[in-house]
């Protein structure tokens, strides 16, 4: 299952204050949290006490908890790897390692008594998890979760994080990755450029960041690595399909209604035999057969263009594309919207079968351009 989650720092933020945002995150449908536990600082009882406090508004909303922490934590706190008690007495449900040991001592936690998740860190892209599972751990325990980066241009790379996601997911690990809100100002740090994983994903809107996420098809859980998200982003995050692309669209002021109705409302999927410079919906072809598509909007062809094809076209008339590359145009098919630009790359990611959609974000109000290419 593919789930959203929020991030809390109860040592930068007001009990109360974290205590609503979970409510508030709750009421859409979020589903985990995570939480930094990498250092206790001050006073350890007053800080623990706050953090048993968060996690149980946590466990009332359903939410799972996860802590990240560090062998220094451990040490600080006198725990052993044997013995993770503390961490279930807190009401965690699992515990994430920003630093790993030497692989033994991970497999070891994963049959902890209290059944607690260990989450790892899988943006470092070593052999790290190959060697955990060496020592024959429980693989039905194990977690994977990226970094997230305060820094602008310290995120990852998308060729490397689509490489160690690979490794945990080819092992049928359950994976996480974080988002970064424009209106949260919080994280573990005093640095505060976004906490976003991917660093392409810096200054894109939330719900473009999670769309791509989940189109890779390599990530199972959505994080805000910042705090607070505001509603409308709580509220628009969890208005995505986890399972299936929705790109966001506008279309022409004059497009005919069928037309609006083919782009908008009919199911879509990829033809299996692929073009390099469309995407191929074609079954409008077949439901609209005999339909009348004038050309009435024909200017030259752009990436993300959307496309459906005239009458001009015989057999091909009513067949919706979307455009993956710069193309001329005969005269005889009509660009009747676009993908917006921000989710235009989006487009690489749809594959052979996929099925997809279209949400018009806005009426726009430019006039058709009748020109011929």
């Amino acid at each position: 299952m593919r789930r959203l989650g929020i991030s809390v720092y109860p040592n930068h933020s007001e009990v109360e204050e974290v205590k609503a945002y979970i409510e508030l995150a709750s009421k859409y449908n979020f589903k985990r949290i995570f939480t930094c536990l990498l250092s206790v600082e001050g006073n350890k009882e007053k800080v623990i006490k706050e953090f048993k406090e968060i996690i149980a508004v946590a466990k009332d909303n359903e939410m799972e908890v996860i802590a990240d922490v560090s062998p220094q934590l451990f040490e600080e706190l006198g725990i052993s790897y044997t013995d993770l008690s503390f961490f279930k007495e807190i009401g965690a449900n699992g515990i994430r390692l920003d630093n790993g040991f030497t692989g033994n001592e991970e497999s070891v936690m994963t049959f902890n008594p209290q059944g607690l998740k260990i989450e790892l860190n899988v943006s470092n892209g070593t052999k790290y998890l190959e060697n955990i599972l060496s020592y024959q751990a429980n693989p039905s325990n194990l977690y994977g979760c990226h970094n997230f980066y305060p820094h602008k241009y310290t995120g990852l790379g998308y060729d490397h994080f689509i490489a160690t996601s690979k490794q945990y997911k080819e092992q049928g690990i359950k994976t996480a990755a974080f988002v970064s809100s424009k209106t949260a100002t919080i994280g573990p740090w005093p640095v505060s450029e976004g906490l976003c994983t991917l660093e392409m994903h810096r200054e894109l809107p939330i719900v473009t960041q999670a769309k791509h996420l989940w189109a890779t098809e390599l990530i199972d859980d959505v994080i805000i690595g910042n705090a607070f998200a505001s509603e409308e982003e709580l509220k628009a995050l969890s208005e995505i399909d986890p399972y299936q692309l929705i790109l966001n669209c506008e279309l022409v002021e004059e497009i005919p209604e069928t037309e609006q109705k083919i782009v908008l409302e009919e199911p879509h999927y990829n033809r299996g035999d692929v073009s390099d410079y469309v995407i191929r919906s074609t079954q409008s072809r077949v439901k609209y057969s005999g339909h009348e598509f004038p050309a009435f909007n024909t200017p030259a062809i752009k990436k993300g263009d959307i496309l459906i094809e005239s009458s001009l076209y015989a057999r091909y008339a009513g067949e919706l594309q979307v455009a993956r590359l710069p193309m001329e145009n005969s005269g005889r098919t009509n660009v009747v919207g676009w993908v917006v630009e921000e989710e235009v790359f989006l487009l690489d990611l749809i594959k052979p079968w996929q099925k997809f959609k279209f949400h018009q974000k806005r009426i726009n109000l430019i006039k058709v351009n009748t020109s011929v290419a």
